[in-house]
Parts: C-alpha cells; structure tokens; sequence
C-alpha cells in the first residue's frame, strides 16, 4: 500500500505535466533569437511596415538580452518605442467564431511606477483585424500611482461601449477587466503573468477570463458576453506596447488552463522550455 501511495504521488506532477505538454501551442524563450522556438502556426516574429508584415529584428526600441531572463536569456525593452513583435495566432492561438478557449503565458521583470512613460502599456496583447470587433491584452493604467495592473477582454464594441465613450471612462466595475492594485512587479524579480479564456463566442456556453500573477488567481471576467467578430486569419500575438522592461518565457496553450495547472506552469524550474 504505501508503495502503490509514493508511486501515485510521484506519477500525479509527471501526468500534469504531460497535460501541459499536448497543450502548448506555441514558446518562445528568445535565448538565440525573436523568432519562437516551438509553434504550431508559424514562428517567424515580425512587425508592421505599412501594410506590410517583416520579419522583427533587434534594434533600439526591443533588443536581445543574453542571461538576463528569468530562463537564459529574454526581450529587453529599453524605451517606450515604435517596435511591437508579433507572432500570427494562425493555428497557434487557435480562434474561432464558435467556441474559443486559449492560454498565454509570459515573465515579466520591471518596477511599473519607475520605467514606465506616461500613457497606457499592454506588454502583451491579442488582436485581429479591427480593434471594434475586439481587443484582448495586459495593461497598466495610465493615470494613477501606483499605476493598476489589468487584464481586459472587450468583445464587440456594442457590447462593452455602447455609449462611445473613452476607456478610461467607464468606471471600473462596468469594464470587462480584472483590475490588480500593487501587483508585485519589480526590477529585482521576475513576476510570472497568464491570463485564460474560456468559451469565447459559445453562446451555449458562459465565456470568462481569468488572471494570474505568480501562479495565483487575481480575478475572473465572467457574465459578460464575448462575442467578437475577428478574421481568423488576421489574429495576432503583439508584444511591448509602450513596454519597458525585460519579458522572457512566452508560452500559448490551446485551453483555459484551470488553477492548479498554473501553479504548476509558475513552478517549472526550465519554464516552458521543459514541455517542449
């Protein structure tokens, strides 16, 4: 009996583990590069140039970091810059118009009240092809000190503004967002971020996000609905919006990942590496 015990105690991680595994859709360690090491779509990291798409590479606004990150080394974001790194979310984050569920993973190392500029900074977002038919991204407020941490999911503009008015409008509780006051981010550590979504555009189902900060639960977006009218094939991963500081580790799940399965993500000695 207690053979059988130890035996289940010890094969219960290695089964997490295994379920994180066939999840993961897409990492990027930026040890060597931009572009990611692992992807179910395609891994090229690219930016903007008019209306074109080009591959990112290193440059003032968003430079490699080697042994700086939280795992080897990570993106560094010197100053509040034009450059914004994306990845496709073609097959990678998996979006669709019936029921979408997803997971976005990433390290995130600076003092917010500090190195930030003046105006709004999402150092992660998803978007598609028109911000009116939805917008998904990690934000730090603009106006006040301390500075809120916040986690947004805005679905058709009719649904979350139908007055028109400006973001920071809307009191707080009338937005779809989590909001985090003195969220523990600093220049001495790194803070583990992930946010879920659950169920967007299942109208069978309850749509919800959540947010985590070093593997604990901050809040959940629930009874709101989701419904966002994207083009599959224009979804994106965007990094560093107005960012400044170091990001490392950015990991994609093709699921709502529940609580437990977070921690375990936060406490991987290798990071995401160690599903690959």
């Amino acid at each position: 009996m207690k053979t059988s015990l130890l035996f289940l105690c010890l094969a219960l991680p290695l089964a997490a583990q295994d379920a994180l595994k066939s999840a993961l859709t897409f990492h990027a360690s930026f040890d060597s590069g931009l572009n990611a090491d692992f992807s179910r779509g395609d891994k090229t990291c690219v930016i903007k140039k008019g209306k074109e798409l080009v591959p990112c590479l290193p440059n003032d606004d968003v430079k490699l970091a080697p042994g700086a990150g939280k795992f080897g080394g990570c993106l560094h974001f010197p100053k509040k810059g034009a450059t914004r790194p994306q990845f496709s979310g073609v097959n990678m984050l998996g979006y669709n118009d019936k029921s979408w569920s997803a997971t976005v993973s990433v390290w995130l190392r600076l003092t917010p009240d500090q190195d930030l500029e003046p105006g709004y900074c999402d150092p992660v977002q998803i978007v598609g092809d028109d911000g009116k038919k939805g917008f998904i991204f990690m934000e730090w407020s603009k106006n006040e000190t301390p500075r809120y941490f916040r986690y947004a999911i805005r679905p058709l503009v009719h649904i979350w503004n139908p007055s028109n008015v400006q973001w920071d409008e809307i009191t707080f509780d009338k937005r779809p967002m989590v909001q985090v006051s003195n969220a523990p981010f600093s220049r001495e550590t790194w803070t583990h971020a992930v946010f879920t979504l659950s169920h967007i555009n299942n109208k069978a189902a309850k749509p919800s996000g959540s947010l985590y900060l070093n593997g604990r639960l901050q809040g959940r977006i629930e009874n709101w609905d989701l419904t966002f009218g994207w083009d599959p094939a224009q979804v994106a991963l965007v990094l560093g919006a107005a960012y400044v500081g170091h990001l490392d580790d950015l990991a994609v799940f093709d699921r709502a990942l529940d609580d437990a399965e977070v921690r375990q993500l936060f406490q991987l000695p290798g990071g995401a590496s160690s599903l690959r």
